[in-house]
């Protein structure tokens, strides 16, 4: 059984940066992606960012395309949001998943691993 924990939230000013790590237990499966999501007060669950374990392919939101950057260690089954010129706009809960899948990799139901996530405000 795979788990989830995130870390690495935060409050910051507008401009600032903030790194957001998930770490795996449990395994890693050998068609494995890792996704970051996030949910704001009175919004749905929207993606952010996926990674494929194996290769390495990424994936953004176009509206975190060029401020966010997702990275993945094997060796440490830990993969790394890294937010930088973040905006008001970003503030939400930001959650970790795994998908057994590499495909349709924006879609939350195909991710059967779901991390407890980690609050992130952006102060303007």
């Amino acid at each position: 059984q795979v788990q989830l924990v995130e870390s690495g939230g935060g409050s910051v000013q507008a401009g600032g940066s903030l790194r957001l790590s998930c770490v795996a237990s449990g395994g890693i499966f050998a068609r494995y992606t890792m996704g970051w999501f996030r949910q704001a007060p009175g919004k749905e669950r929207e993606f952010v960012a996926a990674i494929t374990w194996t290769v390495g392919n990424t994936y953004y939101a176009d509206s975190v395309k060029g401020r966010f950057t997702i990275s993945r260690d094997k060796t440490k089954l830990t993969s790394y949001l890294q937010m930088n010129s973040l905006k008001p706009e970003d503030t939400a809960d930001y959650y970790c998943a795994g998908s057994t899948q590499e495909t349709i990799i924006r879609y939350a139901p195909i991710y059967g691993y779901w991390g407890q996530g980690t609050q992130v405000t952006v102060s303007s």
